[in-house]
C-alpha cells in the first residue's frame, strides 16, 4: 500500500386568523405546505456547534470545547487487542482535539498506517474517502505546539504527528498521532512533537502491532483498523 503521508433555530410564530365558511381549503393547504417546507429546510441547514471549527478559530474553539468536554481517558480497540490512554490536562488544546475527533467518529475511519518496530506505531489516517472528507470539512486545521518539560517521549508516550518541512513553528497535525513503542523511548523527538498523553494499559497490544509485516513506507501489508471510544 501507498503511504499517504507521515506525519454547531429559528422559531416560527404562526398567527391563525379565524376563517369564514367561504375560505378555500386549497389556500389553507397551500399555506401549510409552504410553512412545512420552510421548517424542513431549517432543520436541514441548522448547523451543529462543532461545524464552526476552522483554521482561524482553532485555539478559541478547543479552549471552549475543552471546558465542556473534560474527559481524559480513551480506549483504542483493534483486532490485536485494546490500548487504554490517559490524555494530559496540561496540553489542553491537544487533549480537547483528540476528544473532539473521537466523539465525531473520525478515528473509526482510520488505521495504523505506519509501523516502525522498536520506534513507533502511527495512526489516524487511511486511504478511505471518509477520512479525507473530514479533513477537508475542517480545512486541515493545525494545532500550536504544547511542549512541556515533564512530557517526554518515553515508552508508551502518545504524541501528535506533524510535517517537518516548511513548518518552523512545529505545528501539529490534529488528525494523526503516534505511540512510542521503543522501551528506550524516542527522546530525540522531545520539543519537536507535542506529547499529550500516555498508555496506561495495552502495552502488549502495541508490541503485537509493532511486529506485523509492512510494505512501502512502513505501511502494514494488512490494514490495522481502529475504533476509539471515550472512557471517562
Amino acid at each position: 500500500m501507498k503511504l499517504l503521508k507521515f506525519l454547531f433555530i429559528s422559531t416560527f410564530t404562526i398567527s391563525f386568523i379565524q376563517c369564514n365558511n367561504n375560505t378555500k381549503p386549497k389556500e389553507v393547504i397551500k399555506k401549510t405546505s409552504i410553512e412545512k417546507i420552510k421548517k424542513d429546510k431549517e432543520k436541514t441547514f441548522t448547523k451543529r456547534p462543532w461545524d464552526s471549527l476552522n483554521k482561524k478559530n482553532v485555539n478559541a474553539f478547543f479552549t471552549e470545547y475543552g471546558k465542556q468536554n473534560n474527559e481524559t481517558k480513551v480506549i483504542i480497540k483493534t483486532n490485536f487487542g485494546n490500548i487504554k490512554l490517559r490524555l494530559f490536562n496540561d496540553t489542553p488544546i491537544h487533549r480537547a482535539n483528540f476528544i473532539f475527533l473521537t466523539k465525531i467518529g473520525y478515528f473509526d475511519k482510520t488505521v495504523f498506517y505506519r509501523v516502525a518496530k522498536n520506534f513507533v506505531i502511527q495512526g489516524g489516517d487511511s486511504e478511505e474517502y471518509a477520512t479525507s472528507k473530514v479533513r477537508y470539512k475542517y480545512k486541515n486545521y493545525l494545532l500550536q505546539p504544547e511542549f512541556r518539560k515533564n512530557r517526554k517521549h518515553k515508552y508508551g508516550a502518545l504524541a501528535s504527528a506533524r510535517e517537518w518541512e516548511n513548518n518552523p513553528n512545529k505545528l501539529s497535525t490534529p488528525f494523526e498521532f503516534y505511540i512510542v513503542q521503543s522501551k528506550k523511548g524516542a527522546h530525540h523527538l522531545n520539543n519537536e512533537h507535542t506529547v499529550f498523553g500516555e498508555v496506561i494499559s495495552g502495552f502488549s497490544t502495541i508490541n503485537k502491532i509493532a511486529n506485523v509485516k509492512v510494505g512501502e513506507g512502513e505501511w502494514p501489508i494488512e490494514d490495522i483498523h481502529m475504533k476509539v471510544e471515550i472512557l471517562n
